[in-house]
């Protein structure tokens, strides 16, 4: 079945990242500041409701019904505004660790029963240099799902569901570029139609599914020359090109 397929990948892709931590090149080339806090992320798969994608993927393990449940942040947060997110966040003291700390905060901040997730394991731990956090992926499978919603409008402002083989869609894959430093910063992006109107993944998001996808042998071939315009203003001390620069 593929839905099972699909789950024996990000198994085995936790079993090999235990025995042969490859990482994700793109975020670990990025600095760790001092002092940098512990945080982790839920990158739950599942079938997440039942509508499901119109695309059929080339990888056999991605049926049209697997999604990746995904958060847009509040446009009034300082810290990464209005960017699409994985649930997740800072660990708590009262946290026994990175997967107690996932689950809570997704739980916090889409209403999700976590009796209902399987949690497969951890993957290596990747920097969030420019917010000075090191982010521990927790990878879990969506078993028994609930209904999830946006629980607090200060935190976020929606809670999607984002098909897998629209995902890979390379139609819908480009690079972001955006200057900060004098120097260029290009990342991989994402560019979905949901339920919560357009949505554009990238940055950290971006770079950890492009990663993933990668790791799994889900990846489609597609262009990273194609730039895709960042949605609304460009983060606190970054500037964007202007159209047609940096393709």
């Amino acid at each position: 079945m593929p839905l099972a397929s699909a789950r024996a990948d990000l198994a085995a892709l936790v079993a090999s990242a235990r025995d042969h931590p490859a990482g994700f090149p793109a975020l670990d080339a990025l600095p760790v500041a001092d002092g940098a806090r512990e945080a982790a992320i839920l990158v739950l798969f599942g079938v997440l409701d039942g509508m499901p994608s119109s695309r059929t993927a080339r990888a056999d393990a991605v049926p049209r019904d697997l999604d990746v449940l995904l958060l847009a942040r509040a446009s009034t947060l300082r810290a990464h505004p209005g960017q699409i997110a994985f649930p997740g966040g800072r660990l708590d003291p009262a946290d026994a660790g990175p997967i107690d700390a996932a689950l809570r905060e997704a739980c916090e901040e889409t209403g999700l029963d976590p009796a209902g997730v399987d949690v497969l394991g951890t993957l290596e731990r990747v920097p969030l240099a420019f917010s000075r956090h090191v982010v521990t992926p927790v990878l879990g499978w969506w078993r028994q799902p609930s209904e999830v919603r946006v629980v607090d409008v200060a935190e976020s402002s929606a809670v999607f569901r984002a098909p897998v083989a629209e995902l890979l869609d390379p139609s819908r894959r480009g690079s972001t570029v955006l200057w900060r430093d004098g120097r260029e910063w290009r990342g991989p992006a994402f560019s979905l139609q949901t339920s919560a109107g357009p949505q554009t993944v990238w940055g950290f998001t971006a770079m950890v599914l492009d990663g993933l996808f990668d790791r799994l042998g889900w990846t489609e071939p597609w262009d990273a020359t194609r730039v895709l315009p960042l949605p609304g203003a460009a983060p606190s001390g970054a500037t964007v090109p202007p159209p047609g620069a940096g393709a």
